[in-house]
């Protein structure tokens, strides 16, 4: 299973990685909503962890154009 994290604190976007990669998944990480976008253009994505307050575009923005 493949997961983007979105998160602009880098320090929670690092523990949650972690996290998530000894629990047996693949991560990506963007640290701001235009870079989710791009990332989520190119590669299939089973789940997105969306931070609300992303920088560029936030996490609402990120999560509609990811449904459109």
């Amino acid at each position: 299973m493949r997961i983007l994290v979105a998160e602009d604190d880098a320090k929670l976007a690092d523990m949650l990685a972690r996290s998530l990669r000894e629990a047996g998944y693949a991560v990506d990480v963007a640290g701001d909503g235009e870079r989710a976008l791009t990332q989520a253009a190119v590669n299939p994505y089973d789940a997105v962890v969306l931070d609300v307050g992303l920088p560029r575009r936030d996490g609402l923005e990120v999560s509609r154009a990811l449904r459109a």
